[in-house]
Order: C-alpha cells, then sequence, then structure tokens
C-alpha cells in the first residue's frame, strides 16, 4: 500500500491516469431492457435503478463514446448455469412459479418472492455477465460492464437476498473455463459476496475479496475475517467487515490498507468488480455512510489496479444499491464512465431530460440534480500503531487472518 497521505480523490484530483491508449481501448457495455423483467413486484430490488442508470449514462454522452460498443447478449443456457448450479435447483425455479405454494431452494420467500418467467429473466441476467467476461478475456474489449448484473448471494443450491443464478460467480467460472488461472474478484456491496466466496472458497485459482458491513449487524451474517478459504486455497477469501455507521475516510482507509496488497500478491490475469452501492448514507438497506464520491474514488482505484497488475482487463459488475433515483443512476453512471473513458465530475449538473424523466417514473422522489454529494473523501493511510478506531481494529484483523497466507507482513504499512 501507500505510505503517502492521500488526497482528496476528487475531480480536481488526478487520481487515475487517463491516458490516449486508454482512452481509445474497446470496451463492452452489455445492456437489454428486458432485464425489466426480473421483478419480485413490490419489493426494493426495482429494475427501474437500471433503466434510470442506463437512460443517465447515455444524457452525459458516456455510451456514446466512440470506443463503446453497446450490446445485446444471450440467456445462459443450462450448461453454462451449471458450472455453479445444481440441475435439481435449476429445475426448481423453473418449476416455482406455477406453484403458489411452493416450497423450498430458497424460494417463494420475503426476499426471493415468485414472479413468472423467473428462470428466464435470471437466465438473461447471467448470459448478459458472461458475455462480459468472455469479451474480456477473449480481448474484444479491454473493459466490460453488466450493471444488471452482480447477483452475489444466490448458492448452489439455493436463492438468497434478492438473487436467483449467481452471475458474478457463473462469469468467472466461464472465464475458468477458458483457461483463465487467476482471476481477482472485488466485491464492495454492503453485504457480503458470500455465495462468490462459497462458491470458490477451495478454488486457489480464484481470490474473493469483500468489504461488507459488519455480520454482527447485517444480511447474511457471514464474511468475519477469519474466513479465509478452504484447506486448498487458504488465503483466497478476504473478508473486510466495516463497522456500522463507518464514513468515507474510514472505508477508503480500509479498502487500500488491504485490497491493493492481496491482489497484487495474488498476481490475477483479470479483475472482477461486484459494485454494489448500498454502502451510500441514503441506501434504506444498510447502516453504512459513504458518499457518491466514496464510491466513485473505489470505482477509480479498482481500474487502477486492472491496469497495473492484468494489463487492464476489467469485468464490472453491479449489484445492491436501493436508492433507486438518488442514488444507483449517479453511482453507476460514474462506474460506466470509469470503464469507458474519462471520468464524470461529481460537480457536473444532471441533464434536465434525465431529471424529468426519473421523476417520471417515481414521482414521490428526490431527484437530484448534480453527480456528487459534495463530500470530501480525505483520509488517513492506516497506521499499525492505531488500534483504538473500530476501522483501525477490522482493518488488523483481517491483515493478521491473510496477510501471511501471501507472505505479507501484517504488521508493516508497506505490505
Amino acid at each position: 500500500m501507500t505510505t503517502e497521505r492521500s488526497r482528496p480523490a476528487t475531480e480536481q484530483t488526478p487520481d487515475v491516469e487517463i491516458t490516449a491508449e486508454t482512452q481509445a481501448a474497446p470496451v463492452t457495455v452489455v445492456w437489454d431492457p428486458a432485464v425489466a423483467a426480473y421483478n419480485f413486484g413490490d419489493h426494493p430490488l426495482d429494475p427501474v435503478r437500471v433503466e434510470l442508470t442506463i437512460a443517465l449514462a447515455r444524457e452525459l454522452g458516456v455510451l456514446d463514446r466512440p470506443n463503446v460498443s453497446v450490446i445485446a447478449a444471450p440467456p445462459a443456457d443450462r450448461q453454462t448455469l451449471r458450472l455453479v448450479h445444481q440441475e435439481a435447483y435449476l429445475h426448481a425455479v423453473q418449476a416455482a412459479p406455477h406453484d403458489p405454494f411452493f416450497r423450498g431452494w430458497g424460494l417463494n420467500t420475503p426476499d426471493n418472492p415468485l414472479f413468472e418467467g423467473m428462470h428466464d429473466a435470471a437466465s438473461l441476467i447471467t448470459g448478459m455477465s458472461v458475455r462480459a467476461a468472455e469479451a474480456v478475456w477473449r480481448g474484444e474489449a479491454l473493459h466490460a460492464v453488466n450493471v444488471a448484473g452482480g447477483l452475489h448471494h444466490a448458492m448452489p443450491d439455493r436463492a438468497s437476498g434478492f438473487c436467483v443464478y449467481n452471475d458474478p460467480a457463473i462469469a468467472i467460472a466461464r472465464m475458468l473455463e477458458l483457461g483463465a488461472e487467476r482471476v481477482a474478484y472485488i466485491d464492495i456491496d454492503v453485504h457480503h459476496g458470500d455465495g462468490v466466496q462459497a462458491v470458490f472458497w477451495n478454488d486457489p485459482r480464484v481470490l474473493t475479496v469483500s468489504l461488507h458491513e459488519s455480520p454482527v449487524s447485517l444480511f447474511p451474517g457471514t464474511g468475519f475475517p477469519t474466513e479465509v478459504g478452504g484447506p486448498d486455497a487458504e488465503g483466497t477469501a478476504v473478508n473486510v467487515a466495516i463497522p456500522a455507521g463507518t464514513g468515507d475516510a474510514a472505508w477508503l482507509r480500509a479498502f487500500h490498507a488491504v485490497v491493493p496488497s492481496v491482489v497484487r500478491a495474488f498476481r490475477p490475469q483479470v479483475i472482477v468488480s461486484q459494485c454494489g452501492c448500498d454502502s451510500h448514507f441514503r441506501d434504506p438497506l444498510a447502516n453504512l455512510m459513504l458518499s457518491v464520491e466514496g464510491q466513485r474514488a473505489a470505482q477509480l482505484a479498482m481500474r487502477r489496479l486492472a491496469h497495473e497488475l492484468t494489463g487492464g482487463r476489467w469485468v464490472v459488475f453491479g449489484g445492491g444499491g436501493y436508492g433507486l433515483v438518488d442514488v444507483v443512476p449517479r453511482t453507476w453512471s460514474h462506474l460506466l464512465a470509469t470503464a469507458t473513458g474519462e471520468p464524470v465530475t461529481t460537480s457536473h449538473a444532471i441533464p434536465n431530460n434525465w431529471r424529468g424523466f426519473a421523476a417520471s417514473k417515481r414521482p414521490a422522489a428526490r431527484v437530484p440534480t448534480v453527480m456528487g454529494d459534495g463530500a470530501d473523501i480525505t483520509y488517513l493511510p492506516w497506521d499499525p500503531g492505531s488500534r483504538t478506531d473500530p476501522i483501525d481494529r477490522a482493518i488488523l484483523a483481517t491483515r493478521r487472518a491473510v496477510f501471511p497466507l501471501h507472505g505479507l507482513d501484517p504488521d508493516d504499512p508497506r505490505d
């Protein structure tokens, strides 16, 4: 990690180098309006959030950049789904919507209610994520994005946490099938990336890194620092349990104290990022206090790591996020801008056309006017001598659990 004092990672700070080569590199954005069919009804996971994201990115000109291809993708077929999921579970997903009294497999619950066409809708999102991964691995694109993806809680044999099929795990499994030997998965959703961790728990080819609100206070109740991977893959599960109430400065200190070091030590060939934005202070389902600026800074940091370590190969997914109008569209439009070239400034005014469209979709919602929250995201690097702040104790717990397994010194700030 860097030992210098950090600067505010705002638009005035040259926190990422934008080279001509990077600007011109091909980027694939996978999008299909049919993802709106993944709809649980009266439920926090409302597909309007991705519709508004794509609309805002278009208004900002992000998707019209000359290096960007916006493509559709076919639904994942059964063979692809079975890279992660059990055949009996796939059958249950298809059968469940036709039986209102269906029980089992994590389906027909408050978190995962039934809806018509559930299998088809979940297969489409998965197919989009697989297509993004294939584009990067095969060299068709340097970066690829599916903002509708990132459904990281689904397990091989059950639905969980609004997630029916685990598209990021399947996308990673597809790259392994194509010959990848080292894939780093970084998950910044407020909830632990438990499904992806479980799938690759004992697979030394996949590093799963998750920064999430402490499992003591938030679903799914996993993601403790002591969860470090199976007997054949110790050190490939990395968990930073962030205390409830943590804001930008402390969260960014934790990110930079753990993520770059373990990812560099792993030497990935490709980085996969799950960029859930439910860590925002206005998110209704969690208890972290990040701003749009803080989330954008993490996006930029992951892009830097990809360009440092993998030749730029970066596969990017959305994830959680339940501030449907105020938070998700802005944060993921920043994500799309970061993945496709020049970042959008956080002081940039939001186009009136989009504001009118958002108000028409959700008349009671707070519609933002600028692309940021006006937050100062200055943070101090981690200091091994600091043990009184809860975030510093969380950092040290993770470093002591996994750093030695990568040949790193948990108490040395240079590691």
